[in-house]
């Protein structure tokens, strides 16, 4: 993050945003702050777009952080819901909160 800066979060998505756009409009990619979703339907193209994705990420001096790489993975937790395949779940904990 740049230190020092008001708004830096929205400065910084703006950035990847900037950077992954392509792939973004081309629904391959979703990108939220430091959090980038690969969007795949068959597992065969998964690999080339991560290899893009990084290649794009260290050209303009970013890169990611392996202990928070998942590869591959049919669900995932992201901003508070569960994304899987065809479907998008809130986590059961917050259900009961709301039946209780």
């Amino acid at each position: 993050m740049f230190f020092g800066m008001t708004n830096s979060l929205a400065i910084f998505q703006t950035m990847i945003n900037e950077i992954l756009r392509d792939m973004i409009n081309e629904r391959k990619v979703l990108a939220f702050v430091n959090d980038i979703l690969i969007k795949i339907e068959i597992e065969e193209g998964h690999n080339k777009i991560a290899k893009e994705i990084l290649r794009k990420l260290e050209k303009n001096n970013l890169y990611v952080k392996l202990e928070k790489y998942m590869w591959k993975v049919q669900k995932i937790r992201f901003l508070e819901v569960i994304i899987g395949p065809n479907r998008i779940e809130i986590e059961k904990k917050k259900v009961d909160r709301v039946l209780s």
